[in-house]
């Protein structure tokens, strides 16, 4: 019955393809997974993973390209050119920081795709293209902070996102063994609403001219 359902509606057997493949390589990392379980995961025979996909390979870069594209799409809806650019930055590092925390499985497959080096998403053609207009964007947010005099001069944006992106993601990867350490619940609702104001702080902190 499912291969049946699969033929008539390919479009939902690719999305069921891919939530399965999001889960296995995001739990097991690239190495760890197996296009069995994906298949096994997903309901769907094994050769329509490769009918559509090609490989592994090809299947866990389309894993990443989505979860980059994911989260560009969300920060995209933040209408931040609307803002003023103070506003605009306390946006960004809410979102950024709520974001990794709602969605640990793009940290697991950023960490892993790190293990090899970006092996898999340097043969994307969709990757830079999306990240060049949320370059503009950072870029737009500071050039108006600095003509209104909000913002040191000449920041640049890439250092700039990686730093907000950096202070959400480093307590968040490292919540349980900082937990342990500190003896404090960082992952509760009070030490996360914490956590956050202190990153828009830090990085207020950083863009204010001195």
């Amino acid at each position: 019955m499912l291969n049946k359902v699969s033929k008539r509606n390919p479009q939902r057997t690719k999305e069921l393809i891919h939530q399965a493949a999001l889960t296995e390589f995001s739990d097991n990392g690239y190495g760890g997974a197996r296009v069995d379980m994906i298949a096994e995961r997903a309901g769907v025979n094994k050769r329509m993973i490769y009918h559509y996909y090609g490989s592994k390979d090809a299947l866990f870069l389309y894993v990443l390209e989505c979860a980059y594209e994911k989260i560009r799409s969300h920060e995209a809806k933040l209408d931040l050119k609307m803002m003023g650019p103070e506003d605009a930055v306390r946006e960004l590092v809410k979102f950024t920081f709520l974001y990794h925390f709602k969605n640990p499985e793009f940290m697991r497959l950023l960490n892993n795709e790190n293990l090899y080096k970006a092996e898999h998403i340097k043969k994307s053609k969709k990757i830079r293209k999306m990240h060049s207009p949320f370059e503009d964007l950072m870029k737009d947010v500071l050039i108006r902070g600095e003509k209104e005099g909000v913002f040191r001069k000449n920041v640049d944006p890439v250092q700039f996102y990686i730093t907000v992106a950096s202070v959400a993601y480093f307590y968040l990867s490292n919540i349980f063994t900082l937990s342990t350490i500190f003896g404090r619940r960082l992952n509760s609702k009070s030490e996360l609403d914490q956590r956050l104001e202190h990153c828009i702080e830090v990085i207020l902190g950083y863009l204010r001219p001195a």
